[in-house]
Protein backbone atom coordinates (compact mmCIF):
# COMPACT_ATOMS: atom_id res chain seq x y z
CA UNK A 1 0.00 0.00 0.00
CA UNK A 2 1.31 3.42 -0.98
CA UNK A 3 0.35 6.38 1.21
CA UNK A 4 0.68 9.99 0.06
CA UNK A 5 0.41 13.12 2.17
CA UNK A 6 -0.37 16.56 0.74
CA UNK A 7 1.14 19.64 2.33
CA UNK A 8 3.82 17.39 3.76
CA UNK A 9 6.22 20.21 4.65
CA UNK A 10 3.60 21.90 6.82
CA UNK A 11 3.64 21.63 10.59
CA UNK A 12 1.14 18.76 10.73
CA UNK A 13 2.44 17.02 7.60
CA UNK A 14 5.99 16.76 8.90
CA UNK A 15 4.81 15.05 12.08
CA UNK A 16 2.61 12.63 10.14
CA UNK A 17 5.52 11.66 7.88
CA UNK A 18 7.78 10.90 10.85
CA UNK A 19 5.11 8.85 12.61
CA UNK A 20 4.21 6.95 9.45
CA UNK A 21 7.85 5.88 9.08
CA UNK A 22 7.46 3.99 12.35
CA UNK A 23 4.46 2.08 10.96
CA UNK A 24 5.17 1.37 7.29
CA UNK A 25 8.29 1.15 5.10
CA UNK A 26 9.62 4.54 4.01
CA UNK A 27 9.37 3.31 0.41
CA UNK A 28 5.58 3.19 0.81
CA UNK A 29 5.32 6.89 1.76
CA UNK A 30 5.07 9.77 -0.71
CA UNK A 31 5.38 13.38 0.41
CA UNK A 32 3.46 15.72 -1.90
CA UNK A 33 4.89 19.22 -1.64
CA UNK A 34 4.97 22.47 -3.56
CA UNK A 35 8.72 22.89 -3.02
CA UNK A 36 10.49 19.49 -3.07
CA UNK A 37 13.77 20.98 -1.84
CA UNK A 38 12.09 21.66 1.52
CA UNK A 39 11.51 17.92 1.98
CA UNK A 40 14.98 16.71 1.06
CA UNK A 41 15.58 15.38 4.58
CA UNK A 42 12.35 13.37 4.86
CA UNK A 43 13.80 10.01 3.85
CA UNK A 44 10.74 9.18 1.73
CA UNK A 45 9.74 9.67 -1.90
CA UNK A 46 9.06 13.33 -2.58
CA UNK A 47 6.91 14.56 -5.47
CA UNK A 48 6.04 18.07 -6.58
CA UNK A 49 2.31 18.74 -6.20
CA UNK A 50 0.51 22.07 -5.95
CA UNK A 51 -3.11 22.32 -4.81
CA UNK A 52 -3.65 25.02 -7.42
CA UNK A 53 -2.00 23.15 -10.31
CA UNK A 54 -4.09 20.10 -11.29
CA UNK A 55 -1.50 18.76 -13.73
CA UNK A 56 1.04 18.37 -10.90
CA UNK A 57 -1.53 16.66 -8.71
CA UNK A 58 -2.30 13.95 -11.25
CA UNK A 59 1.39 13.13 -11.64
CA UNK A 60 1.96 13.27 -7.90
CA UNK A 61 -0.87 10.86 -7.17
CA UNK A 62 0.15 8.24 -9.72
CA UNK A 63 0.26 4.81 -8.08
CA UNK A 64 -1.09 6.08 -4.74
CA UNK A 65 -3.54 3.86 -2.83
CA UNK A 66 -4.34 6.05 0.19
CA UNK A 67 -4.15 9.83 0.41
CA UNK A 68 -4.05 12.12 3.42
CA UNK A 69 -5.47 15.41 2.18
CA UNK A 70 -4.29 17.99 4.70
CA UNK A 71 -6.41 21.08 4.22
CA UNK A 72 -4.76 23.98 2.43
CA UNK A 73 -3.86 27.10 4.42
CA UNK A 74 -5.08 29.51 1.73
CA UNK A 75 -8.37 30.77 3.15
CA UNK A 76 -10.90 31.48 0.43
CA UNK A 77 -9.11 29.19 -2.05
CA UNK A 78 -9.36 25.94 -0.17
CA UNK A 79 -12.61 24.51 -1.53
CA UNK A 80 -11.35 24.88 -5.11
CA UNK A 81 -7.90 23.56 -4.26
CA UNK A 82 -9.32 20.56 -2.43
CA UNK A 83 -11.60 19.75 -5.36
CA UNK A 84 -8.53 19.81 -7.59
CA UNK A 85 -6.93 17.17 -5.37
CA UNK A 86 -10.06 15.03 -5.21
CA UNK A 87 -10.55 15.16 -8.98
CA UNK A 88 -6.92 14.21 -9.56
CA UNK A 89 -7.18 11.40 -7.02
CA UNK A 90 -10.18 9.98 -8.84
CA UNK A 91 -8.36 10.07 -12.17
CA UNK A 92 -5.26 8.48 -10.62
CA UNK A 93 -7.23 5.62 -9.07
CA UNK A 94 -6.69 6.52 -5.42
CA UNK A 95 -8.77 4.15 -3.31
CA UNK A 96 -9.12 6.05 -0.01
CA UNK A 97 -8.89 9.74 0.95
CA UNK A 98 -8.46 10.86 4.54
CA UNK A 99 -9.25 14.56 4.99
CA UNK A 100 -8.49 16.97 7.84
CA UNK A 101 -11.68 18.96 8.35
CA UNK A 102 -13.00 21.10 11.23
CA UNK A 103 -14.64 20.08 14.50
CA UNK A 104 -18.43 19.93 14.03
CA UNK A 105 -18.01 21.53 10.61
CA UNK A 106 -21.67 21.05 9.77
CA UNK A 107 -22.83 23.16 12.74
CA UNK A 108 -19.75 25.29 13.49
CA UNK A 109 -20.08 29.07 13.81
CA UNK A 110 -16.53 29.58 12.56
CA UNK A 111 -15.91 31.20 9.19
CA UNK A 112 -13.58 28.28 8.44
CA UNK A 113 -16.48 25.83 8.28
CA UNK A 114 -17.88 26.66 4.84
CA UNK A 115 -14.93 25.48 2.79
CA UNK A 116 -14.62 22.33 4.86
CA UNK A 117 -18.28 21.48 4.28
CA UNK A 118 -17.81 22.01 0.54
CA UNK A 119 -14.83 19.68 0.59
CA UNK A 120 -16.68 17.05 2.61
CA UNK A 121 -19.50 17.13 0.05
CA UNK A 122 -17.01 16.74 -2.81
CA UNK A 123 -15.50 13.73 -1.06
CA UNK A 124 -18.86 12.10 -0.52
CA UNK A 125 -19.76 12.63 -4.18
CA UNK A 126 -16.41 11.42 -5.53
CA UNK A 127 -17.11 7.70 -5.32
CA UNK A 128 -13.82 7.25 -3.45
CA UNK A 129 -13.84 5.78 0.05
CA UNK A 130 -13.23 8.60 2.52
CA UNK A 131 -12.55 9.26 6.18
CA UNK A 132 -13.14 12.75 7.54
CA UNK A 133 -11.07 13.81 10.53
CA UNK A 134 -12.86 16.81 11.97
CA UNK A 135 -9.95 18.22 13.91
CA UNK A 136 -10.62 20.54 16.80
CA UNK A 137 -8.42 23.47 17.76
CA UNK A 138 -4.68 23.03 17.92
CA UNK A 139 -3.28 23.83 21.36
CA UNK A 140 -0.36 25.45 19.53
CA UNK A 141 -2.75 28.13 18.21
CA UNK A 142 -2.40 29.66 21.68
CA UNK A 143 0.82 28.26 23.15
CA UNK A 144 2.77 29.41 20.10
CA UNK A 145 2.55 33.01 21.30
CA UNK A 146 3.27 32.48 25.00
CA UNK A 147 6.69 34.13 24.87
CA UNK A 148 5.04 37.42 24.00
CA UNK A 149 2.40 36.92 26.66
CA UNK A 150 5.03 36.33 29.33
CA UNK A 151 6.96 39.39 28.20
CA UNK A 152 3.87 41.62 28.27
CA UNK A 153 2.31 40.03 31.35
CA UNK A 154 -1.00 39.27 29.61
CA UNK A 155 -2.82 36.95 27.23
CA UNK A 156 -5.30 38.74 25.02
CA UNK A 157 -8.38 37.21 23.45
CA UNK A 158 -12.10 37.42 22.83
CA UNK A 159 -13.14 33.96 24.00
CA UNK A 160 -14.37 34.95 27.46
CA UNK A 161 -14.91 31.77 29.46
CA UNK A 162 -15.57 29.69 26.37
CA UNK A 163 -14.23 26.16 26.69
CA UNK A 164 -11.58 25.04 24.20
CA UNK A 165 -11.21 21.27 23.75
CA UNK A 166 -7.84 21.51 22.07
CA UNK A 167 -5.25 18.87 21.28
CA UNK A 168 -1.71 19.09 19.95
CA UNK A 169 -0.56 18.58 16.39
CA UNK A 170 1.07 15.37 17.57
CA UNK A 171 -2.28 14.12 18.89
CA UNK A 172 -3.98 14.84 15.58
CA UNK A 173 -1.07 13.33 13.66
CA UNK A 174 -1.47 10.12 15.64
CA UNK A 175 -5.13 10.03 14.65
CA UNK A 176 -4.26 10.46 10.99
CA UNK A 177 -1.67 7.68 11.15
CA UNK A 178 -4.12 5.38 12.94
CA UNK A 179 -6.62 5.80 10.12
CA UNK A 180 -4.05 5.66 7.30
CA UNK A 181 -2.59 2.38 8.57
CA UNK A 182 -5.70 0.84 10.10
CA UNK A 183 -8.94 -0.65 8.84
CA UNK A 184 -12.65 -0.12 9.35
CA UNK A 185 -12.55 3.65 8.78
CA UNK A 186 -14.15 3.86 5.34
CA UNK A 187 -16.84 6.53 4.94
CA UNK A 188 -16.70 7.59 8.57
CA UNK A 189 -16.56 11.03 10.18
CA UNK A 190 -14.63 11.47 13.42
CA UNK A 191 -15.13 14.49 15.67
CA UNK A 192 -11.68 14.92 17.21
CA UNK A 193 -10.88 17.07 20.25
CA UNK A 194 -8.84 17.05 23.43
CA UNK A 195 -9.97 15.14 26.50
CA UNK A 196 -10.05 18.12 28.84
CA UNK A 197 -11.39 21.53 27.85
CA UNK A 198 -9.86 24.74 29.18
CA UNK A 199 -10.55 28.45 29.05
CA UNK A 200 -8.22 31.33 28.27
CA UNK A 201 -8.32 32.50 31.92
CA UNK A 202 -7.23 28.97 32.86
CA UNK A 203 -4.44 29.14 30.29
CA UNK A 204 -3.25 32.42 31.84
CA UNK A 205 -3.36 30.82 35.30
CA UNK A 206 -1.30 27.84 34.10
CA UNK A 207 1.32 30.09 32.53
CA UNK A 208 1.41 32.10 35.76
CA UNK A 209 1.92 28.91 37.77
CA UNK A 210 4.76 27.67 35.60
CA UNK A 211 6.59 30.99 35.26
CA UNK A 212 6.00 32.37 38.74
CA UNK A 213 4.81 35.58 37.12
CA UNK A 214 1.32 37.04 37.16
CA UNK A 215 -0.09 36.63 33.65
CA UNK A 216 -3.50 38.26 33.23
CA UNK A 217 -6.17 37.38 30.71
CA UNK A 218 -7.56 40.43 28.92
CA UNK A 219 -10.92 39.70 27.33
CA UNK A 220 -11.27 42.21 24.51
CA UNK A 221 -14.08 43.10 22.11
CA UNK A 222 -13.53 41.27 18.84
CA UNK A 223 -12.53 44.41 16.92
CA UNK A 224 -10.02 45.39 19.59
CA UNK A 225 -8.49 41.92 19.62
CA UNK A 226 -8.18 42.00 15.83
CA UNK A 227 -6.44 45.35 16.08
CA UNK A 228 -4.06 43.98 18.70
CA UNK A 229 -3.21 41.01 16.50
CA UNK A 230 -2.61 43.32 13.55
CA UNK A 231 -0.25 45.43 15.67
CA UNK A 232 1.76 42.27 16.33
CA UNK A 233 2.24 41.54 12.65
CA UNK A 234 -0.85 39.54 11.70
CA UNK A 235 -2.12 40.39 8.20
CA UNK A 236 -5.32 42.42 8.54
CA UNK A 237 -7.64 39.78 7.09
CA UNK A 238 -6.16 36.97 9.16
CA UNK A 239 -6.24 39.10 12.33
CA UNK A 240 -9.96 39.72 11.81
CA UNK A 241 -10.59 36.04 11.13
CA UNK A 242 -8.61 34.85 14.16
CA UNK A 243 -10.46 37.28 16.44
CA UNK A 244 -13.79 36.02 15.09
CA UNK A 245 -12.75 32.44 15.88
CA UNK A 246 -12.16 33.50 19.47
CA UNK A 247 -15.66 34.93 19.55
CA UNK A 248 -16.89 31.59 18.24
CA UNK A 249 -15.07 29.88 21.09
CA UNK A 250 -16.98 32.08 23.54
CA UNK A 251 -20.17 30.53 22.16
CA UNK A 252 -19.00 26.93 22.59
CA UNK A 253 -17.85 26.25 19.04
CA UNK A 254 -14.52 24.76 20.13
CA UNK A 255 -15.93 22.48 22.83
CA UNK A 256 -16.38 18.73 22.50
CA UNK A 257 -16.37 16.10 25.25
CA UNK A 258 -16.82 12.92 23.19
CA UNK A 259 -13.19 11.77 23.63
CA UNK A 260 -13.23 10.21 20.19
CA UNK A 261 -9.65 11.36 19.60
CA UNK A 262 -8.17 9.61 22.62
CA UNK A 263 -10.09 6.44 21.76
CA UNK A 264 -8.75 6.53 18.21
CA UNK A 265 -5.12 7.04 19.21
CA UNK A 266 -5.26 4.70 22.20
CA UNK A 267 -3.98 7.16 24.78
CA UNK A 268 -5.08 10.36 26.55
CA UNK A 269 -4.58 13.56 24.60
CA UNK A 270 -1.77 15.89 25.66
CA UNK A 271 -2.71 17.94 28.75
CA UNK A 272 -2.58 21.73 28.52
CA UNK A 273 0.06 21.84 31.26
CA UNK A 274 2.46 19.75 29.16
CA UNK A 275 1.90 21.96 26.12
CA UNK A 276 2.58 25.07 28.17
CA UNK A 277 5.78 23.53 29.55
CA UNK A 278 6.99 22.66 26.05
CA UNK A 279 6.15 26.11 24.68
CA UNK A 280 7.92 27.91 27.51
CA UNK A 281 11.02 25.76 27.08
CA UNK A 282 11.07 26.49 23.36
CA UNK A 283 10.65 30.26 23.79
Amino acid sequence: MTIAITGATGQLGRIVIEKLKDKVPAAAIIALVRSPEKAADFGVTVRAADYAAPETLLLGLSGVDTLLLISSNELGQRATQHRNVIDAAKKAGVKHIVYTSLLHADTSLLSLAGEHIETEAALKNSGIAYTILRNGWYTENYTGSLAGAVASGAINGSAGNGKVSSATREDYADAAVAVLTGSGHDNKIYELAGDTAWTLPELAAEVSRQTGKTIAYNNLPEADYAAALKSHGFPEGFAAAFASWDTGASKGTLFDDSRVLSKLIGRPTTPLSESVTAALKAS
